[in-house]
């Protein structure tokens, strides 16, 4: 078992949706980057949905997710897991964000994207949220090869009519 610490959110001050993973995968933490696998579908979806994808640098990438007010960051701050996957993540070492200063800062968001179930299902078990619109999408990770990356993507399409709705 390694005890694993997330990264610090990307966003701005504007930011009206917040895109919440579980905890960077061991590849991302090697890259210092979020979803930095190259078969996570993350950056492809960004680039179809807001031209934020892998043809760009990652910092360039980030910040057009930021001018588009898009945030993103993970539920758990720190977790004792080994490998990768979130079926890994022992649920008696973790430590959740926080989420209460995070949202005082950011009270333009309105939206809150989780990149799969587990994300999810960490959120709403630690964190108490009824002010923010919650929404699961099916994981970009490479774990979850039975969704095409056009079923994803419809999905995914959500964040943009959220931005445009509010």
């Amino acid at each position: 078992m390694s005890d694993v610490s997330g990264f610090a959110a990307e966003s701005n001050a504007t930011a009206r949706i917040l895109i919440l993973g579980s905890m960077p995968g061991q590849r991302s933490l090697d890259e210092n980057r979020y979803y930095a696998h190259p078969r996570n579908t993350f950056w492809d979806i960004m680039g179809e949905l807001f031209d934020a994808g892998r043809e760009h640098s990652y910092a360039q990438s980030l910040s057009l997710l930021n001018k588009q007010n898009i945030a993103l960051w993970d539920v758990l701050q720190r977790c004792e897991r080994q490998g990768s996957l979130d079926s890994a993540i022992r649920s008696e070492a973790l430590v959740i964000n926080d989420f209460a200063s995070f949202f005082t800062r950011h009270t333009e968001i309105h939206s809150v994207f989780f990149n799969g179930k587990k994300a999810y299902e960490l959120y709403k078990k630690h964190y108490a949220d009824n002010t923010h619109q919650l929404i699961a999408l099916p994981s970009t990770s490479p774990a979850n090869a039975k969704m095409s990356f056009s079923g994803k993507l419809e999905y995914w399409a959500r964040l943009r009519e959220a931005l445009v709705s509010s």
